[in-house]
């Protein structure tokens, strides 16, 4: 049976910190397998930024020629938030020995975690040293240089400290979805000041539709329906483009290309009931 180290998390991106961990995993003569877990969505969190699918895909690209690393997908393909116990109570089934890497970071809320006192007897832990964060001497240590926070760089993409095989991939989709998000942002800002209400946006990215996103709003009425839409096309032009504009005094639709906007009487919008049809497409979870 083999040694494995599980290495999870949001990987939200993936970047060169993650890379100096596993090398230094790598380095590790009493492990025979690194898994690198990526979460549907951290146990502890609400959103994630990129699709749980796309992160894979990134880091199976990153680590494609590590002989030793295997990426899994078992949280990812439980569409849901999964506890690290229950990672770790499948793993035991196939392996006899298991390292779980945590950063130094996560140690203040460690007790938190699901089951933590039969986690703890199921793993040794490896703490991958960060930001000077003091490291109780009983715990296994791993000397890592590069401190990135994830956090920062999906703010400000330097795309020098992404991985090299996939940088630019990466750095195009957060650059994008940047702009995509103050796109958003002035859309639900004209909604809202001119008295619209129920604003709701809809992460459509990877489903099977023909538009990213997805903007529902209550009118007050047929009159209010259209003064919306006059208002949308005063303050976005010429910024935007209004590919199509379907409208009515009960249901405007606005086609900007990869932003769908529905402007709905209450009345239209409880009968045709576009929310769960949205919501089915967009049941993964996004920020």
């Amino acid at each position: 049976m083999k040694s494995i180290a599980l290495y999870g998390g949001s990987f939200d991106p993936p970047h060169i910190g993650h890379e100096a961990v596993v090398k230094a995993l790598e380095k590790l003569d009493y492990i025979d397998k690194i898994i690198i877990m990526p979460t549907f969505l951290n146990p502890f969190k609400e959103n994630v930024k990129a699709p749980a699918k796309l992160r894979l895909q990134w880091l199976k690209e990153i680590f494609a020629q590590s002989s030793k690393v295997e990426v899994s997908s078992f949280e990812i393909d439980k569409a849901r938030k999964v506890p690290t116990i229950e990672t770790i109570e499948a793993l035991k089934k196939r392996y006899q020995k298991i390292y779980l890497v945590i950063g130094a970071d996560n140690l203040a809320s460690l007790h938190k975690w699901h089951q933590f006192e039969k986690l703890q007897e199921y793993v040794t832990f490896i703490v991958a040293s960060r930001d000077n964060t003091a490291i109780p001497s009983e715990l296994k240590q791993l000397k890592v240089d590069v401190t990135i926070s994830s956090t920062d760089l999906r703010e400000d993409i330097d795309i020098s400290k992404l991985p090299k095989k996939c940088a630019n991939e990466i750095a195009h989709y957060y650059n994008r979805r940047k702009i995509m998000q103050t796109r958003i942002e002035k859309i639900t800002e004209v909604l809202d000041k001119n008295k619209a209400e129920a604003i709701e946006v809809f992460d459509l990215r990877n489903k099977d539709y023909f538009v990213d996103y997805a903007i529902i709003a209550s009118s007050l009425g047929q009159k209010h329906t259209v003064a919306l839409l006059d208002h949308l096309k005063k303050e976005l032009k010429p910024q935007e483009n209004f590919n199509h504009v379907d409208e009515s005094g009960d249901w405007v639709v606005i086609d900007l290309g990869d932003i769908l906007i529905h402007i709905m009487t209450p009345e239209y919008r409880v009968k045709y009931d576009m929310e769960s049809f949205l919501n089915e497409l967009g049941k993964e979870t996004h920020a």
